[in-house]
C-alpha cells in the first residue's frame, strides 16, 4: 500500500483528504448533538423513517428538524439532493434553507406543498402536454365576484372571500362540485350557502376558471398528484429525485396535501413528520390531525419521539398551559367514552421561575382596555420593548377598539396580518358611506328606507342595511358571515363614538377619522405592540402576551356548538398561552358592548374553569377605571372647561375629540388637578407625546379654572 501510494502521490492525497473529511464529519455530527436534550437527540440521530416527532409548544422543533437534516448529511446517511423538507409557510422554508446554509449544508430542498408542486408541474408539464401550463390564479376574487352578484336574495351580500374559502375547503378535502352537497352533510360542515346552492356556485366557478385557462392553488396540488400517479416515467423521476422526506406542522395537513405526499413517497417510508395535535387550529380550511395521530397505524414500525421539555416559557406560564391541556383531554375522554384515552401530555419547564399569570375580571370592556394599557406601560418601564409584547384576539373585528385605545394612550402598535380597514367588507361599507355625500345617492338611500333622524350613526345604519344587507340587530348564521357583520357594526360603533364626542360630526368627519386610523394601522410602529389573531400568532412568541375578552361567546366563539368545535376553541387558548415567554395576562369583562351595539352582560370563558387555583392568583373583579359619562350639568367646572378646550383643539387639528383625549383622561385630569408638568404626566392616558403637545395648555386651563372657582371640591 505504501509503495503504490508513493508511486501515485495524487492517490495518497485523495485518501488523506477522504480520511480528513470523514474525521470532520464525525466532529460535526457530535457537535450537532452537544446541546440537545435526550428526546431531541433521539429524534436527530434517527436518520431513517418512519419517524413521528410529537413536539409540544416551545420544545425546539425547528432546531430538531434542522439538526436532523444536518446530522443525516454529516453522517452521509443521505445526500443533500435527496432531501425534501416540507414546511407550512414560505417564510419557514426560507428560514430552514438559511439555517442549513449557515451550517454549511447547502443543496437541500425546503418548500411548502404548493411551492414544491408548482416546481414539479413546470418541470414535467411540457413533456406530457402539447400546450403551456395554465397560469396560476393569484386570487379567486376576479372570477367569483361576477358569480356572487348573481346569487339570489340576501346571498348576494356575501363576501367573495367567504365563498373562496368554502371552495378551498372543498378542494382540500378532494370534494368535487358534484359531491359537495353529500360532502358537507357527511362532514357536518356549515358552509356560507345552502348545500345545493353552494354546489352550483362551485361548479360555475370551475367552469369560469376552465374557460379563462387558469388554475388555482388547490389545482396545483391535484394536478401534480395526477401527473405522478398517471405517468410512470414522471413517478420514477420524482421518486429518484427525492428519497428522504421531512414534514413540519403535520397536524395541519389536509387530504389533498397527504395525497401529494403519498404520491411522492410511492410506498416508501423514509418519512419524518413533526407536529402537535394540541395546536390543530385550522380544521376550517380542511386540515386534520388524523394523519398525525394515526401515523403509527399507517406505519406500525414507526418510531415515536415526544418532545416535552419547553425552552420558551416560565414554569408559571407552563403550569397554566398544562391545565388547559389536561382539561381538554378530560373533555375528549368524556366525549369518546369507551375508546382508548389519549396519552397524558404536559410541557416540562426548563427555565427559572417568573411572575404568575395575571388573571382578572373587569366591570366593563373600557376598564379592561384601561387595565391593559396600564400594564403595558408598567412592562415598558421594566425595559420590555413594545415590540416584544402582543395582544391576541379571536377575530379581526376586535382589533379597532384595541387600536383606538392604544393610540389614545400613546402606545405604539403594529397590526400583523390582515388589517381591519383593508378588509373587503369594510372597504365596501366605506364606499357606501362616501356615497351619502353625493346628492343622488343620498336621495336614493333615503327614499328606499324608512325615515331616520339626520344623524351620522342613523344615516350610516340605514345605508348599510339598504346597500349591504347588514342589519345591526340581525346577526347571521355562519362563522364568516358573523365576522363580516361584526366588522360593519364596528364601523357603526366608531360613528357613534364620534357623534357622542361631537354631535355635529358628519360623514366627511367620519371618513376622515377612518382614513387617519387606516393610515395608522397600515404604517404601524415596527417596534410597537403587536395586534393579531390567535391563528396568526401560531409559531410566534413574545416576552409578554395579553389575552383579553376571554368570555363565552368570544372564546369559545358563540357559533362553536358541537364538541369538536369547542375542542378547537380550547386549543386556540392553549396556543395563545404558550406564545408567552414570561408575562401572561388573561382577562374578561362582565359588561361589554356587543356587535349589535348594545351593552350586555358577559360570562367568563368556561375554559378558565379549573385554571384559577394556585399558583395562579385568585381572580378579582377590578372596578372600572373609566368614570361614568356625566351630563354637562353634573360635571365639575374644570371638566367642562377641559371638554370645551378639547372640542376646539380637535377642530383645529382636524381630528375627532377623543383622539385628543378620551373622556376617561379628561375626568382624571379634572379629578387630579395637576399644577405641574410632572403631575400631569402621572395622569393615566397622558403619554409623553400628548404631554409635549398639550401639556402647557392643560396646565393653564387647570390654573385658570381653579382660580375662577376656588371653592369647587373634588369630583
Amino acid at each position: 500500500m505504501t509503495l503504490r501510494t508513493a508511486r501515485n502521490p495524487s492517490v495518497e492525497a485523495r485518501c488523506n483528504a477522504r480520511r480528513y473529511d470523514r474525521a470532520m464529519l464525525t466532529i460535526d455530527a457530535d457537535a450537532l448533538l452537544a446541546d440537545l436534550d435526550p428526546a431531541q437527540r433521539e429524534a436527530v440521530i434517527t436518520v431513517r423513517g418512519p419517524l413521528c416527532i410529537l413536539a409540544g409548544a416551545g420544545t425546539g422543533k425547528t432546531r430538531v428538524i434542522t439538526r436532523r437534516v444536518a446530522y443525516a448529511l454529516a453522517t452521509e446517511a443521505v445526500r443533500p439532493s435527496d432531501v425534501l423538507v416540507v414546511t407550512f409557510t414560505d417564510k419557514a422554508a426560507t428560514e430552514m434553507r438559511d439555517r442549513l446554509a449557515a451550517a454549511g449544508r447547502r443543496g437541500v430542498s425546503a418548500f411548502t406543498f404548493h411551492a414544491a408542486a408548482l416546481r414539479q408541474l413546470r418541470h414535467f408539464w411540457p413533456r406530457i402536454h402539447d400546450r403551456d401550463l395554465p397560469s396560476v390564479l393569484s386570487s379567486k376574487a376576479s372570477l367569483l365576484a361576477p358569480l356572487a352578484r348573481s346569487l339570489p336574495g340576501g346571498y348576494r351580500y356575501l363576501a367573495v372571500r367567504d365563498l373562496a374559502a368554502e371552495i378551498e375547503w372543498a378542494k382540500a378535502r378532494r370534494i368535487a362540485p358534484a359531491g359537495y352537497a353529500d360532502g358537507v352533510i357527511g362532514q357536518r360542515h356549515d358552509g356560507p350557502l345552502p348545500p345545493d346552492l353552494m354546489a352550483r356556485f362551485y361548479r360555475d366557478y370551475e367552469t369560469a376558471r376552465d374557460r379563462a385557462g387558469l388554475i388555482d392553488f388547490e389545482d396545483m396540488l391535484a394536478m401534480t398528484v395526477e401527473l405522478i400517479e398517471g405517468n410512470e416515467a414522471v413517478a420514477a423521476e420524482v421518486r429518484a429525485r427525492y428519497r428522504w422526506f421531512s414534514v413540519d406542522e403535520y397536524q395541519d395537513t389536509n387530504p389533498l396535501q397527504q395525497a401529494l405526499l403519498d404520491a411522492w413517497l410511492g410506498g416508501r417510508d423514509d418519512l419524518a413528520v413533526v407536529g402537535d395535535e394540541d395546536q390543530t387550529i385550522y380544521t376550517f380550511t380542511g386540515a386534520t390531525s388524523d394523519y398525525l395521530t394515526g401515523f403509527s397505524a399507517r406505519y406500525p414500525d414507526a418510531r415515536i419521539v415526544r418532545l416535552e421539555s419547553n425552552f420558551r416559557s416560565t414554569p408559571q406560564v407552563l403550569g397554566l398551559a398544562n391545565r388547559v391541556l389536561a382539561a381538554g383531554r378530560a373533555a375528549d375522554d368524556e366525549r369518546a367514552a369507551g375508546t382508548a384515552a389519549r396519552p397524558e401530555k404536559r410541557l416540562v419547564p426548563t427555565l427559572d421561575g417568573g411572575p404568575s399569570p395575571h388573571i382578572a375580571g373587569f366591570d366593563t370592556d373600557d376598564a379592561e382596555l384601561a387595565g391593559i394599557t396600564t400594564a403595558i406601560r408598567a412592562l415598558a418601564r421594566d425595559n420590555i420593548t413594545h415590540g416584544d409584547m402582543a395582544i391576541l384576539v379571536r377575530t379581526n373585528a376586535q382589533l379597532p377598539a384595541l387600536e383606538a385605545g392604544l393610540g389614545a394612550a400613546g402606545i405604539p402598535f403594529h397590526v400583523r396580518g390582515e388589517r381591519f380597514f383593508a378588509r373587503p367588507e369594510v372597504r365596501r361599507a366605506l364606499r357606501v358611506a362616501a356615497a351619502l355625500d353625493r346628492p343622488l345617492d343620498a336621495r336614493r338611500v333615503a327614499e328606499s328606507s324608512e325615515a331616520v333622524p339626520d344623524a351620522l350613526p342613523a344615516r350610516l345604519a340605514g345605508a348599510f342595511e339598504q346597500e349591504l344587507g347588514v342589519h345591526r340587530d340581525t346577526v347571521p348564521d355562519g362563522d364568516a358571515a358573523r365576522e363580516r357583520h361584526a366588522a360593519v357594526v364596528t364601523l357603526l360603533e366608531l360613528a357613534e363614538a364620534l357623534a357622542a364626542a361631537d354631535p355635529g360630526t358628519d360623514v366627511a368627519g367620519f371618513l376622515a377619522e377612518v382614513e387617519r386610523r387606516a393610515a395608522a394601522e397600515s404604517s404601524g410602529a415596527i417596534n410597537g405592540v403587536e395586534l393579531l389573531t390567535y391563528h396568526r400568532a401560531k409559531g410566534l412568541e413574545w416576552e409578554a402576551v395579553f389575552l383579553p375578552a376571554l368570555e363565552d361567546g368570544t372564546l369559545p366563539i358563540r357559533q362553536a356548538s358541537d364538541p369538536g368545535e369547542l375542542a378547537e376553541e380550547r386549543r386556540l387558548l392553549y396556543v395563545g398561552i404558550t406564545r408567552a415567554r414570561r408575562h401572561l395576562w388573561l382577562s374578561w369583562a362582565r359588561r361589554r358592548t356587543a356587535s349589535t351595539g348594545r351593552e350586555g352582560r358577559r360570562s367568563r370563558s368556561r375554559f378558565l374553569d379549573g385554571l384559577i387555583p394556585a399558583p395562579v392568583r385568585t381572580v378579582r373583579v377590578v372596578p372600572s377605571e373609566t368614570p361614568q359619562r356625566l351630563a354637562a350639568g353634573d360635571r365639575s367646572p374644570l371638566s367642562n372647561a377641559l371638554r370645551a378646550w378639547r372640542t376646539a383643539r380637535a377642530r383645529a387639528d382636524q381630528v375627532a375629540p377623543f383622539i385628543v383625549f378620551h373622556d376617561s383622561t379628561i375626568e382624571a385630569i379634572a379629578d387630579r388637578r395637576p399644577a405641574t408638568m410632572p403631575e400631569l404626566r402621572r395622569v393615566p392616558g397622558v403619554g409623553p407625546m400628548k404631554l409635549d403637545r398639550y401639556g402647557e395648555e392643560i396646565i393653564a386651563i387647570v390654573a385658570r379654572t381653579l382660580e375662577a372657582t376656588p371653592d369647587d371640591g373634588p369630583h
